[in-house]
């Protein structure tokens, strides 16, 4: 969209006239975070809970957080206003700024630069959602802060890049004999009518989508259990679900070669696909 409207440094500009300095610590380092924030409507999903992990992503790099909660939602009104659209995501990227000399060392003066902009995003197939996804198990070699909401994301593209290698969509990560979560997405997993997920920590990130799937799951009678998954009970998965704020709930259904149960998408991912639809629908629908 040759018009579209970002965010940089406080101001609303086309994003052909946006630019950053080649100085900047985000382009240099990789040092910042950011924050993927689906809009349905006008409203975003939990938006007071993206809030919170950037801010708790922000703390964890020692950078201030340049806004308010209230100010952020201001400019996300106003991105929006200037992005019109149905379903949509906002994308905003906070790194330690511009320094005048290429160095590690914090100088907690400088300025942060902030950048948002918003993604058209299609509405869901859901068609082609039932059909599922195959994947694969890859070692995750990952560092220990994978809570951190970080810009830098050369080990998740390497190990999509393995994914894509081996003929797949996505890969589920293990390390030391127990699954993290996806590249870009939390794990989920039914056995006997439970639906189970790892708990988080510095191994993986706490995604948005996936604490409310959990509430959901609470919500409508679902058992759901919160505990460490080892890689070997995959192989006795009934259902496994990879979920994210663009992917929603994508069922998998081959893994490894190997149909995961009957190589389709579950009666459990159906109830809860559904009760998904129907929240987003009532977003939708709020003023």
């Amino acid at each position: 969209m040759p018009n579209k409207i970002v965010y940089l440094n406080g101001d609303y500009l086309p994003v052909e006239q946006a630019s950053v300095s080649v100085l900047d610590r985000g382009f240099l380092f990789g040092d910042g975070v950011y924050e993927v924030i689906p809009v349905f409507g006008l409203k975003p999903l939990r938006v007071d809970e993206h809030l919170q992990r950037l801010q708790s992503s922000l703390s964890r790099i020692s950078l201030d957080n340049p806004l308010s909660n209230q100010e952020w939602k201001q400019v996300f009104d106003q991105l929006l206003e200037r992005n019109p659209g149905e379903d949509r995501a906002i994308y905003l990227q906070i790194t330690r700024g511009v320094y005048p000399v290429r160095d590690l060392k914090i100088q907690p003066d400088k300025q942060p630069t902030i950048f948002m902009m918003v993604l058209q995003i299609g509405s869901i197939d859901m068609s082609q959602l039932e059909q599922g996804i195959e994947t694969v198990t890859i070692n995750d070699f990952r560092w220990h802060a994978c809570d951190v909401k970080s810009i830098s994301l050369v080990a998740n593209v390497m190990l999509r890049e393995q994914a894509t290698q081996a003929g797949v969509v996505d890969a589920i990560l293990v390390r030391d004999g127990y699954v993290t979560e996806g590249t870009a997405s939390n794990f989920f997993m039914v056995k006997k009518g439970v639906l189970i997920t790892p708990p988080i920590g510095q191994y993986l990130l706490s995604g948005i989508t996936r604490d409310l799937v959990i509430d959901l799951a609470k919500e409508n009678g679902i058992d759901c259990e919160i505990r460490p998954v080892a890689e070997t009970e995959l192989e006795s998965a009934d259902e496994i679900w990879l979920t994210s704020s663009t992917r929603e709930i994508a069922p998998v259904v081959r893994l490894n070669g190997k149909d995961v149960a009957d190589a389709e998408a579950g009666p459990l991912w159906k109830k809860m696909i559904n009760i998904y639809q129907q929240y987003k629908q009532v977003l939708r629908q709020a003023k």
